[in-house]
């Protein structure tokens, strides 16, 4: 469509021209010395304009000769950058396709003359990676990052993810921490550094990048409460050495997991351990008065504390609202061993067992009513408890009776052991 606009444009600039010459040819002489040249205006027009397409002509084509050199160079520099991105293309294709000895080879074959030989060398370091040839993949990385200082970044999280998948954790913490001074906000640098601390188990470390990882959204709101919750179990058994530091630890972390009952019941077991009972009876206490827990309970009832009659005190007030709870009158059994109250421990197990009865309460009943004489019946309730432990349908017993507690003065002291088993 063009062309035919152009040729009836230059047509009828034509026609228009031999118009005019038509009307008046016009004239032209050209004198130089002796010499002078005479003609009409239209042929000097048509000379000048052959003159000039001549020259032009000859001009391109001193050019075009001038420039040879440097076209075929800029010639063999794209066919050179064609065979490299078919290179770069092929080499990925098989990367992906599992195939890396031949992808290795084909990524790194026209390395140097590709556009983008970061890419090259990247990804050949993943394909000698993936055939545990760690030594080139080091190479690979040295030339990626020759080959664009600017890409310290990207060469570094390389580096370190493929330090991380064949477990070189001491490389790859120095990597990242290079990384993470060159960009400290790199959301993707914190999460590896949270992948590389919870395999090294350094909780502590770990702990003080949550700030950021919250920040910077690395995480989900759920993966980074459970994280947070994992991190400070974690720290509380390192803690879990001294009562001093122990307690340090746990009035720093957050409220929300100090009022966890599976953080708080970890908390109150490292203090028993530690012979610090006292400090975690209140804690215990004040606890299930907010919410009820039946692993508080049966925890409560372990622990040992110079005056157990107020422990005893405590634990009776949940009576009023629990009756019926097995695992409460299982802890008061246990406390009124400790306050030597022998029938009204008696009296607790009997009616938890009657509710639930379990392994363990049947256990406690029998050594204690052994410590009280009564043989047959103590062998009564280790068969009992014996037959809640095994898998084998058992024979059914006569459900204990209950039995007024005793009185102290007539009943027998229960020697230490019994005590210490209970």
């Amino acid at each position: 469509m063009r062309m035919l606009i152009a040729a009836f444009l230059a047509l009828l600039a034509a026609v228009v021209v031999t118009l005019w010459v038509k009307q008046d040819n016009g004239y032209v002489l050209i004198g130089y010395g002796q010499w002078t040249i005479e003609g009409s205006l239209a042929l000097f027009t048509l000379a000048v304009m052959a003159l000039f397409l001549v020259l032009h002509v000859a001009i391109r084509m001193l050019s075009r000769l001038w420039r040879m050199p440097e076209r075929v160079a800029e010639w063999r520099q794209k066919r050179r950058n064609q065979r490299a991105r078919r290179s770069l293309t092929r080499g990925l294709v098989e990367l992906a396709e599992g195939r890396w000895k031949v992808a290795e080879r084909h990524l790194t074959r026209h390395a140097e003359q590709s556009e983008t030989p970061l890419l090259n060398y990247l990804a050949a370091a993943r394909a000698a990676q993936l055939q545990d040839e760690h030594g080139r993949r080091d190479d690979y990385l040295h030339l990626a990052h020759e080959s664009m200082p600017s890409a310290d970044v990207a060469v570094g999280l390389t580096q370190a993810e493929l330090q991380l998948a064949h477990q070189q954790y001491e490389q790859a913490l120095a990597t990242l921490m290079h990384v993470r001074a060159l960009s400290p906000k790199h959301s993707y640098v914190l999460k590896l550094l949270k992948k590389l601390y919870e395999n090294l188990g350094e909780w502590q470390n770990l702990e003080e990048i949550l700030p950021d990882l919250k920040r910077r959204h690395v995480i989900g709101d759920k993966e980074f409460q459970s994280l947070e919750h994992k991190v400070c179990q974690e720290r509380l058994k390192q803690e879990s050495g001294n009562v001093d530091t122990l307690v340090q630890y746990w009035q720093t972390m957050p409220k929300v997991l100090r009022q966890a009952d599976e953080m708080l019941i970890d908390y109150c077991r490292m203090l028993m351990k530690l012979n610090a009972g006292g400090r975690a009876e209140p804690l215990i206490a004040a606890a299930l008065q907010k919410k009820w827990h039946t692993e508080l309970v049966m925890l409560y009832g372990q622990i040992e504390l110079n005056d157990p009659s107020r422990q005893l005190a405590v634990a009776e007030g949940w009576l009023k609202q629990n009756p019926e709870d097995p695992t409460l009158l299982f802890t008061l059994a246990r406390l009124s061993l400790q306050n030597k109250l022998w029938g009204k421990a008696r009296s607790y197990l009997e009616a938890s067992i009657s509710i639930e009865p379990t392994p363990e309460s049947y256990q406690q009943l029998g050594l204690l009513l052994d410590r009280l004489g009564e043989q047959e019946e103590a062998m009564g309730c280790f068969r009992a408890g014996l037959g809640l432990t095994s898998s084998e349908p058992q024979k059914a017993l006569p459900p204990i009776g209950h039995r007024p507690a005793l009185a102290q003065p007539e009943a027998p002291t229960p020697s230490p052991d019994l005590v210490e088993g209970i």
